[in-house]
């Protein structure tokens, strides 16, 4: 399996969790349909301006279980922590007895994602669980009439869930080489996205399948992309580009600097909703830069989270998976983030929660803070919108391209606070993308459908697709079964150094040299391997029958013919050896047919086949001339 993303988009489609109890949310009318009498369905909706929002805790959209049945996988390949999200899902209770290859940050920044989730829903839990509104799916008003499958969404995972499927993860480093029940090799290498973020490499002997995720080529806090080990695949699987194939990361960043520092300046404060790992890393450096040159040194910055000490600490001791301007700095020593001198300076304060000791005395005003979820349907960024929805001062900014901003802002409605969209989606992009298949040149191209089509945003480009030309493709969309063009034709076997001592090579050819060999083939864990034959060998009745002392002298007379029929040796042979001189030669298609009259027998003759037809005593004759005239070793 290839990673476990969880799709969180259908928390859109629910009520935000506030930390504290919110007059606002609590007094939204319920909604009911006109055509529906279902007295269950009283206080499950809830209407704000006009938009329909369930009133329960939040439910996601899980991995499909009756595609695959997760007890039969025997690995999952995780490429970086934004695609484990659903691990717990397929990992707990369903049978699941596989291992989980994944990077150390993988793991451990995964595990502050996981965690960070479980706290912000536990910590708001609802009185009430909605369920009625999934049988009346097509009375309700867009977007939840158009609910992908609501009856398999599934409330969160718990924390001990989250620890039990994480244990069965075994860490591993970039181009280490995994034998997959000696049928497989798979091999992680750097993609370049985030910390400890990998492609995957699955190879046999003879073919190569190379998956590409989540992939950047821009210069940021990780390793830097390694694409030569990529090339000349005989599958490639290439997904996660760019969710905002409209937006340049760069220009984007500017622009979010450009907002905060006006924001600011007129007294108002900045909400970022962030995950507590990835882009928010280069935020740090980058604003508190531009806000230094711009005299603000003084304006504090809050980062929230449950995990907000853990993250911190943790990507200063990653020296191995980060960039080569990053690892030069851990020598020094200085520490590769510039967070750490923020910290100390006390220019970036971070606290598990708004209630956390110390935060309310520390609280100043203009700041900005950075929080989760990026949703705005739970954790602490719910508090400061109610906080600060209300005046124009304000400003939210998003970053993450997870979601759409105006639907994470739909039940905050109205809304005075300003709302700024800048998506820092550092993926590859479509022109990347093309570049990257142009250079790796894979046999066969396998993508999403969507990467075939411009962006519904922009339906006249068709530079935002990947270039269909002089290659094969095969795209898919959700819920497809693919055969893919890769079949194993040929396998690796390994002779004894005892079976080798007794080959004898004989030149068939100038600098062709061929051997026979005898010997027991043995399969085991899909390595095959050629021994010395055993003095016993045991029959398919398991009676055990007793071969010669030397098992070699038994087969030292059998020879083995190769080549072409000469043709005129042959018809000489016919006459000397078995007096037939009356044999009439023709030209065919495929090769050549000898006619015997007397004897009335045929031979035809092709290129790699001869057939008699004749009577059966004949034919022994006739074959033991025919091997007299071939080549034999």
């Amino acid at each position: 399996m290839l990673d476990c993303g969880l799709s969180a988009q259908t928390v859109l489609s629910f009520l935000p969790l506030p930390l504290v109890p919110s007059a606002r949310l609590s007094g939204l009318p319920n909604w009911m349909p006109r055509d529906c009498n279902n007295s269950q369905l009283e206080g499950e909706l809830k209407d704000c301006c006009g938009r329909v929002f369930i009133d329960s805790a939040p439910e996601f959209c899980v991995p499909q279980e009756k595609i695959v049945d997760f007890s039969e996988i025997d690995v999952i390949l995780i490429s970086n922590y934004l695609c484990m999200m659903a691990l717990p899902f397929i990992t707990e209770g369903t049978g699941f007895e596989g291992v989980v290859y994944a990077t150390e940050p993988t793991l451990h920044i995964g595990r502050f994602f996981l965690e960070e989730l479980v706290q912000y829903i536990e910590q708001t839990p609802k009185a009430s669980l909605a369920s009625h509104w999934k049988d009346i799916l097509h009375f309700l008003p867009p977007p939840l009439c158009d609910s992908l499958k609501p009856r398999s969404w599934r409330h969160l995972y718990s924390l001990s869930s989250v620890n039990s499927s994480l244990s069965r993860i075994q860490m591993v480093g970039y181009d280490e080489k995994l034998d997959v029940y000696g049928a497989l090799k798979v091999t992680p290498i750097s993609s370049g996205f985030c910390l400890g973020s990998s492609n995957w490499i699955i190879s046999s002997d003879h073919e190569k399948v190379a998956y590409i995720s989540g992939s950047s080529t821009l210069t940021t806090h990780p390793r830097p992309m390694d694409q030569s080990a990529l090339k000349n695949a005989d599958v490639l699987i290439m997904t996660g580009l760019t969710q905002t194939p409209l937006c340049n990361p760069d220009s984007m960043l500017g622009e979010l600097c450009i907002t905060v520092s006006t924001t600011l300046r007129a007294g108002g404060c900045v909400l970022m909703p962030c995950y507590p790992s990835g882009v928010i890393y280069d935020l740090f450096e980058c604003l508190s830069q531009h806000l230094e040159n711009l005299g603000l040194t003084q304006v504090p910055m809050y980062f929230i989270s449950p995990v907000a000490d853990t993250s911190l600490g943790y990507s200063n001791i990653l020296a191995e998976w980060l960039s080569q301007g990053k690892q030069s700095k851990v020598y020094l020593p200085e520490e590769p983030f510039p967070h750490a001198f923020l910290i100390k300076n006390g220019r970036l304060k971070h606290y598990k929660n708004i209630y956390a000791e110390g935060f309310s005395t520390e609280y100043r005003q203009p700041c900005v803070v950075f929080c989760g979820h990026p949703s705005l349907r739970f954790g602490d960024s719910v508090h400061f919108m109610e906080l600060w929805g209300s005046n124009p001062q304000h400003a939210v900014v998003f970053t993450e391209p997870d979601f759409p901003y105006l639907e994470a802002l739909a039940p905050f409605q109205p809304l005075a606070m300003k709302a700024m969209h800048c998506p820092i989606d550092t993926s590859l992009n479509f022109t990347q993308g093309n570049k990257l298949v142009r250079d790796l040149k894979p046999t066969t191209l396998v993508i999403p459908e969507s990467y075939l089509k411009p962006p519904v945003e922009a339906p006249n480009r068709t530079d935002l697709t990947i270039e269909q030309t002089d290659r094969n493709i095969i795209s898919f969309k959700g819920g497809d079964v693919l055969t893919l063009p890769l079949k194993r034709k040929r396998a690796k076997v390994n002779l004894s150094p005892d079976v080798c001592n007794k080959l004898v090579v004989s030149e068939v050819r100038l600098g062709v040299n061929l051997a026979t060999l005898t010997g027991q083939l043995h399969v085991k864990d899909n390595h095959h391997s050629i021994q010395v034959l055993d003095q016993t060998v045991t029959g398919s009745n398991s009676a055990t029958r007793k071969l010669p002392r030397r098992p070699e002298e038994t087969l030292s007379q059998m020879r083995y013919e190769w080549g072409s029929l000469d043709l005129d040796t042959f018809i000489q042979r016919l006459r000397e050896d078995e007096g037939i001189s009356d044999a009439k030669v023709e030209q065919s298609s495929s090769g050549y047919i000898i006619h015997l009259p007397k004897e009335d027998a045929l031979i035809q003759v092709e290129d790699k086949s001869t057939h008699m037809y004749c009577d059966p005593q004949l034919r022994h004759r006739l074959r033991k001339v025919l091997l007299q005239c071939l080549n034999k070793i």
